[in-house]
């Protein structure tokens, strides 16, 4: 391991204050020997410049499928007192509220026929890859209400049901989104793509129950052995890529302002309540809601498709829930044993919420928040359940994925995209993407392998299998 770091116990790790200079707090993170191999010590750096920023709580968090990324490292997380603490777009991303959704089906994979006639109907009614445009032509007065109010604009569109509101992180939608500083370009950007499923990482994948190892929880989730479900991964597209971009510049200046010493660039920020923090989370926030919109018209698409594919009622495709990888949200949390309202950020993370938290559906408030946590297109995807261990170890927050290991441009050096489809094609699970090139980028070797990532967060306690899912068919940008 990395000199000047710790081991607490079989997965847990503290970066000791020192490990760079003017550390405010330690960092933790969450790794098992398997998975140590592949850390970069960028990333540990990254997580203990994190430590520097001014206001941070408790530690600076790594997950499990933390890897380098833009300030802060993906699969970060970091709260920060609401006075004298910080927001940052380093700590969010530039693909503000990429999120994943799993919807159920009644249907089982016997039930499907043959798979690649469903893959290639999402292919061609989901618009899929690099700057894809929208069938809907949306007027600004819609993107506005889009923005305003997220996955609840959506349903009222008609794309969707009110049940599924109940069934996403913040019901869809955060109420502190402020349009007036979501730039024109941005909205340029965001009108013609609303309802796509862009490039990347992003993908639709139409997947099997596979194991329950939480009967209980799993029956309460509305998830059963051998369903078929679907999972959706996408995020805010290029609105949220120009809010990202808008604002960086704008809290460069007020890192100045502010006279706030960072170890690197990209970790500009701003106090929370200064003008410019507070813009940044207004912008913040409109950007999540359009993500939120985003994915709920897919959800519809996808609905209507399996409707006439398969004469199922639309209303059988149940949400089991949505939540949301690179946000900034104010929470109240356990500090100091007082209760009291923090700035979490979460970047390549999820929020794993215990039993009785708020913001957790009603009817599975025993049993904590449904998290999900997808493969990497030839690798398992997981249903967990947020813990209370969670709330009082990371903030209420979890893993979101495998992690990668090595880049994009280094996937495709490593493998052609026709192999891996071929070789996928020989396991049972169809691909289709805008080109081979995205699924060499995409290449499950690049990732982390997602069992050991969610072996990790179970040992650890900060979330708990419920069910593995593993992918029959999958569409890519």
């Amino acid at each position: 391991m990395i000199e000047g770091i710790d081991r607490l116990n079989e997965v847990e790790w503290e970066v000791k204050p020192g490990f760079v200079p003017e550390m405010r707090v330690p960092g933790k993170f969450f790794l098992s020997d398997s998975l140590a191999e592949t850390l970069e010590e960028g990333a540990i750096k990254q997580l203990a410049n994190v430590a520097t920023l001014p206001g941070i709580l408790k530690y600076s968090y790594g997950m499990p499928d933390i890897h380098w990324g833009y300030g802060f490292p993906i699969g970060g997380v970091a709260a920060f007192e609401m006075e004298t603490g910080i927001i940052s777009p380093g700590g969010v991303g530039f693909d503000i509220n990429c999120g994943v959704r799993l919807l159920t089906t009644p249907l089982k994979k016997s039930d499907l026929g043959k798979p690649k006639r469903l893959i290639n109907e999402l292919f061609h009614t989901v618009p899929t890859g690099v700057g894809t445009r929208s069938e809907k032509k949306l007027s600004a007065d819609e993107l506005e209400d889009m923005m305003c109010e997220g996955a609840k604009w959506a349903v009222n569109m008609g794309y969707g049901t009110p049940e599924d509101l109940n069934r996403c992180e913040e019901k869809g939608f955060m109420e502190a989104a402020d349009t007036d500083f979501v730039s024109k370009k941005a909205r340029l950007r965001g009108m013609p793509q609303c309802g796509t499923l862009g490039s990347g990482n992003h993908f639709l994948e139409i997947q099997e129950v596979s194991e329950i190892m939480d009967p209980e929880v799993a029956d309460k989730f509305g998830v059963s052995k051998d369903q078929i479900c679907v999972m959706i991964h996408c995020g805010s597209r290029g609105l949220g890529h120009q809010v990202c971009t808008d604002h960086l510049k704008d809290l460069e200046s007020a890192t100045k302002k502010y006279h706030i010493n960072i170890p690197d660039a990209q970790l500009a920020c701003a106090p929370i309540k200064s003008d410019e923090g507070k813009a940044y989370f207004g912008a913040m926030a409109a950007s999540a809601n359009y993500a939120w919109a985003n994915r709920q018209m897919i959800t519809h698409m996808v609905r209507e498709i399996f409707e006439k594919v398969y004469k199922i009622d639309y209303s059988d495709m149940k949400l089991v829930y949505d939540v949301t990888h690179n946000v900034a949200k104010y929470e109240t949390h356990v500090v100091n044993g007082q209760k009291t309202e923090v700035c979490v950020h979460r970047k390549g993370a999820t929020r794993a919420f215990g039993p009785g938290c708020h913001d957790i559906p009603h009817e599975l408030s025993d049993f904590g928040q449904p998290v999900i946590i997808p493969g990497s297109m030839g690798t398992s995807s997981y249903l967990l359940k947020g813990t209370q261990t969670a709330m009082e170890k990371t903030f209420g927050s979890t893993c979101h994925g495998s992690g990668r290991i090595f880049s994009r441009s280094k996937a495709k050096k490593s493998a052609q995209g026709a192999e891996i489809k071929d070789e996928l094609e020989k396991k049972g699970i169809f691909v289709k993407a805008t080109s081979n090139k995205v699924i060499a980028e995409e290449s499950p070797e690049a990732y982390k392998p997602s069992s050991e990532v969610v072996s990790v967060v179970h040992k650890a306690g900060i979330s708990l299998e419920v069910a593995r899912l593993e992918p029959i068919g999958v569409i890519k940008g």
